[in-house]
């Protein structure tokens, strides 16, 4: 019930009330009140029913406008629950979709991990057969080869130089007119049993004989392949073919001793094949060097040529000016002695008639 239709409800029974009490006042036997009385009864059914149809008017607007706003609410909640249900199905989709395609790399996981797995087991085989030195050794000069080959020219490298005392060593490098020796047959027997080893306490002694093994090695390579006498340079390289084992024997704390001095006192540096990779480029800005300084003094020689040849030209020139001045003096001259000539020869007249000859005379 609304606030309006409370308050007419409340007045009509407020005259309800009066009309009872005016009602049993009434009964003493006064006609012309009981006549007044019916007409305010009959006003306030009037009145009454006046407000009635007001507030069922003012209700049905209530209501429509309720109902009109109900009705849009309802139609804005569709709509986001439309909207919603879009995006919901866009994202399930989109769900869907990335399930499926991790699904498919799921299953191209499974056949790379299956090869994965194929190479692993040819690895093993691999290195079963490479438990031979000659054959690691072999594989080592290959990677060498192949790795010098793709940064140096062919002109500045060459394989198995062989020296006056018949040692060869696995490669040469040129740089500047003399040779770098590299050196590609590291041990590993014992670095493989170190790592396999089952026990620290047998670890540890791999890891002598594995520091052992490098320290003789650096001897050899600097007896046999620093000989400044046969055009090397008083150093060489010792290439290691594999980034942990140089991790384990150089950078790695030894206790057999630090294998890093002790290579460097021999003047023997060991290279790994990313940290050779560094000493090829430098060696390479070393070469275009050493080009830039062949390539200035070709072009001092060259200047030097030019500055005699102009000297010569200017001489050359010196002379011809020379000559021209000469020429420009006798032509001065010529022209003076053509002036006076000139004179002379304006001064010159025709001769008089001869005085000896008698005059004619009329006939």
């Amino acid at each position: 019930m609304t606030p309006a239709l409370a308050a007419a409800v409340g007045a009509l029974a407020a005259a309800l009330v009066a009309v009872a009490v005016w009602a049993l006042w009434a009964r003493r036997g006064d006609p012309p009140a009981l006549a007044l009385l019916r007409q305010q009864i009959d006003l306030l059914r009037q009145q009454s029913s006046e407000a009635d149809q007001h507030h069922a008017r003012t209700l049905g607007e209530t209501l429509s406008r309720l109902g009109s706003e109900v009705n849009r609410q309802l139609e804005a909640v569709s709509r986001q629950v439309l909207e919603s249900q879009k995006t919901v199905g866009d994202r399930l989709d989109n769900a869907a979709r990335v399930v499926g395609d991790v699904q498919k790399n799921l299953g191209a996981l499974s056949e790379a991990s299956e090869k994965i797995f194929e190479v692993g087991k040819d690895i093993a085989g691999l290195q079963n057969i490479l438990r031979a030195p000659k054959l690691r050794g072999g594989l080592g000069e290959f990677f060498l080869a192949d790795l010098l080959g793709q940064i140096l020219p062919p002109e500045h490298v060459s394989f198995q130089h062989a020296f006056r005392s018949r040692e060869t060593v696995d490669a040469v490098v040129r740089v500047g007119g003399r040779l770098v020796p590299v050196d590609a047959k590291f041990p590993l027997e014992n670095f493989r049993k170190m790592l396999e080893a089952s026990s620290d306490d047998e670890r540890a002694a791999q890891r002598r004989k594995f520091g052992q093994d490098v320290r003789k090695h650096i001897d050899a390579i600097a007896t046999k392949y620093i000989l400044p006498d046969e055009g090397t340079y008083d150093f060489a390289l010792m290439y290691i073919p594999a980034e942990n084992v140089y991790y384990e024997s150089i950078i790695k704390d030894d206790a057999d001793g630090a294998l890093l001095e002790y290579a460097l006192k021999r003047r023997v540096v060991p290279v790994s094949p990313g940290s050779f990779y560094a000493y090829l480029q430098a060696i390479v800005l070393g070469l275009r060097g050493f080009q830039i300084e062949e390539n200035a003094r070709r072009i001092m020689e060259d200047l030097a040529r030019l500055r005699g040849d102009f000297a010569r030209f200017a001489e050359d020139f010196d002379t011809l000016g020379k000559h021209l001045a000469n020429a420009k003096t006798k032509h001065d001259d010529a022209g003076r002695r053509l002036e006076r000539f000139q004179d002379k020869l304006e001064n010159v007249h025709e001769p008089a008639a001869d005085p000896l000859l008698p005059p004619k005379t009329a006939v």
